[in-house]
């Protein structure tokens, strides 16, 4: 049986990891400025995460939520204290698109109501209700049958139009645009938006699934404002690559019995490794590093003629230039060891684990120093 080829991938094969390090099957060591979508918060192979997903393994791997987990009850208290979110719930589940469907069913059930406004350039997932408030030009006509409005990001007039009708189960922002090009929502329209909603009770919904978890050195992209969202979700950086994602609910929310469910959600190997995560990254002062690390790339990278822009917050930085950058990608993967992500044509996405230093984001720099010297001097021959 063949692969059902779906994925571009690169002519590397990765075969281990440690810190913000890769090596692939011939012994060459590569940094990882991408972290596989932002999923490796605390870095590969970090031996305490390891020791503890091996201990739990030897105990108990799995059972279904039909029994007590006490390990769900420890995983919601830490996350509650990382977070400053104490009295919200915690809904486990597996993805982050798992976590965005459960939000708007919890949103419907909670307003009667069954539409969802989103922004344009935004991505919550590739499931049937995710993908149909995502903002990709390829959608199948099963997902095109949801009723969702598409409105421009920082436009709170033709948002209020929209909620004011009071048809709307949910809005669904994200913390920072990821996929979209590393857009920073402006603070005072995620205030104002946050007005709306509560003046029209419809629910808001953050996703923090990319932009979570200290990567922005705050431990949600949301809290650089005033606002606490109705429904907060979360997944990639949450469990280091093992399969988990959440939402964090509000107390507004009754549940009852039934009412959400997953197979998977909250097993015992995925609580342990998110224990892990958020463990690690309050021992390492990871948010910290994360702040300090990523303003002096910024800095450094705002310094490089060639970059047309330089977005984002923490360790989530988008460098926009005026060509496509498919082939700036290669170039930095095959010459120069550097792993990097892309939005649309012309971004490059900067997503490394927390643990990265000043010392490898220098190799980041000088490295894009090299191809765009080189680039404007073929250029001016």
């Amino acid at each position: 049986m063949n692969l059902f080829d779906v994925y571009p991938s690169f002519n590397v094969e990765p075969v281990k990891g440690e810190g913000p390090y890769i090596w692939d099957k011939n012994g060459k060591k590569y940094v990882d400025f991408y972290g596989g979508h932002a999923v490796m918060s605390i870095g590969h192979s970090h031996p305490y995460y390891v020791q503890k997903i091996e201990s739990q393994l030897r105990q108990l791997g799995f059972y279904s939520n039909s029994t007590q987990n006490p390990l769900q009850e420890a995983f919601a208290q830490k996350l509650a204290q990382m977070s400053g979110y104490s009295d919200y719930r915690l809904f486990l589940c597996n993805t982050g698109a798992e976590a965005n469907e459960s939000a708007f069913t919890l949103a419907s059930h909670h307003t009667g109501r069954n539409k969802i406004l989103t922004f344009t350039k935004g991505f919550h997932g590739r499931t049937s209700a995710a993908r149909s408030v995502t903002d990709l030009p390829k959608i199948a006509s099963v997902n095109a049958q949801h009723q969702v409005v598409k409105v421009s990001l920082n436009d709170i007039d033709t948002v209020q139009k929209h909620l004011q009708t009071r048809a709307f189960a949910a809005v669904i922002i994200e913390g920072v645009q990821g996929f979209g090009g590393i857009y920073v929502p402006d603070s005072q329209f995620v205030e104002q938006l946050a007005e709306v909603c509560k003046a029209t009770q419809t629910v808001l919904i953050l996703d923090e699934i990319q932009s979570g978890y200290g990567r922005t050195g705050k431990f949600f992209a949301h809290q650089y404002t005033h606002i606490c969202p109705d429904v907060i979700t979360i997944a990639k950086g949450m469990g280091n690559g093992f399969p988990i994602g959440g939402m964090l609910i509000s107390p507004d929310f009754k549940p009852w019995k039934g009412m959400l469910g997953t197979t998977f959600g909250g097993n015992h190997l995925a609580c342990v490794a998110g224990m892990a995560v958020l463990e690690i990254i309050e021992q390492e002062n990871l948010m910290t590093n994360a702040a300090k690390v990523g303003q002096y790339l910024k800095q450094k990278l705002k310094g490089i003629v060639g970059i047309k822009e330089v977005r984002g917050k923490g360790l989530m930085i988008g460098l926009e230039f005026d060509f496509p950058v498919q082939a700036l990608r290669e170039q930095l993967l095959y010459d120069y060891q550097v792993f990097t992500g892309i939005s649309g044509s012309h971004v490059l996405r900067i997503l490394p684990p927390l643990t990265i230093t000043q010392s490898d984001a220098d190799w980041l720099v000088g490295a894009l120093q090299d191809i765009l010297c080189q680039i404007m001097i073929n250029y001016e021959l």
